[in-house]
C-alpha cells in the first residue's frame, strides 16, 4: 500500500479554426459514460509511459481522426478541482490547439460524433465535466495570443493574403478592424509576415500579394485589441 491516493491524469484539447469566417471549436459527442450523449473537448488518460504533449496529440488523432496538429499547440493549464470526474479523483492537463481550416473531423471509438461547431453557437451549451471552464480559458488564451504573437498566422494556410490574416483577427476578436490600417501595421511590424513571392490567381479583381509567417516570436509594436465588438 503507497501512502499516497491514486489518481488518473487526463489530456483535454481547446482546439480551434476558421471555418468559414466563424470561429469553430472542435467537439465530441461522448459515447461512454459519465456524460453520455453530451458534447465535450476531445481528450483521454495517458498511458503510463507517455509524455503529455504526445498523449495531446494521439488523442486527437483517436477521438477525431484529425492529423496530428500542423498549426500550434501549446500546454494551456490544469486542472484537478475534486468531484470534477464522477469517475474518480482525475487531473487533467489541457492544451490550446489553432489550426487552419481541416476537413469535418470523423468521431474515434469511444465518441459518438466529433464536428467543427461555431463557437457563438456552443455559448449556453452545458458540456462534459469542467470543459466549459477550459474552453472559456482556451478562447481567451487564443484571443490575447493575437495581441502580442503572431500565431494568427496558424489559422491560415502556408501562403496568405493580408485580407485573410484580416478575417482571422476580427473573427476570433470579433471586432471590425480597418482594411488599410491593419495592413500598415502587419507589413510594418519587423519580423511578423514576410513576401511569399507571389500572387493570387484566378481571384476577381487585382491579384494580391502573398505572405508568409516570418521569423518574429513576439510583435512589437502589439496588435491591441479594439475595444468596441462588431455588430
Amino acid at each position: 500500500m503507497t501512502e499516497y491516493p491514486p489518481f488518473a491524469v487526463t489530456v483535454d484539447l481547446v482546439v480551434l479554426t476558421v471555418r468559414e469566417d466563424e470561429l469553430c471549436i472542435l467537439l465530441v459527442r461522448r459515447g461512454v459514460p459519465p456524460y453520455h450523449g453530451r458534447w465535450a473537448l476531445p481528450g483521454g488518460f495517458v498511458g503510463i509511459d507517455e509524455d503529455l504533449a504526445d498523449a495531446a496529440a494521439r488523442e486527437l488523432t483517436e477521438e477525431t481522426g484529425v492529423p496530428e496538429p500542423i498549426g500550434h499547440l501549446e500546454q494551456l493549464g490544469t486542472y484537478g478541482t475534486p468531484g470534477r470526474d464522477p469517475r474518480g479523483r482525475v487531473v487533467t492537463v489541457a492544451y490550446l490547439a489553432l489550426l487552419p481550416d481541416l476537413p469535418p473531423p470523423v468521431a474515434g471509438t469511444d465518441a459518438a460524433a466529433a464536428d467543427w461547431l461555431p463557437v457563438s453557437r456552443i455559448a449556453d451549451a452545458e458540456l462534459a465535466f469542467d470543459h466549459d471552464v477550459i474552453l472559456a480559458a482556451g478562447l481567451e488564451r487564443a484571443r490575447a495570443k493575437l495581441e502580442y504573437t503572431p500565431l494568427a498566422t496558424a489559422f491560415c494556410p502556408a501562403e496568405f493574403t493580408i485580407a485573410r490574416l484580416r478575417t482571422v483577427y476580427e473573427t476570433v476578436w470579433n471586432r471590425q478592424l480597418d482594411p488599410r490600417n491593419f495592413h500598415r501595421k502587419v507589413t510594418g511590424t519587423p519580423g511578423f509576415v514576410e513576401p511569399a513571392g507571389r500572387v493570387t490567381e484566378g481571384d476577381r479583381g487585382r491579384p494580391a500579394q502573398l505572405y508568409r509567417r516570418g521569423s518574429a516570436d513576439l510583435l512589437h509594436p502589439p496588435m491591441l485589441r479594439p475595444s468596441v465588438t462588431r455588430g
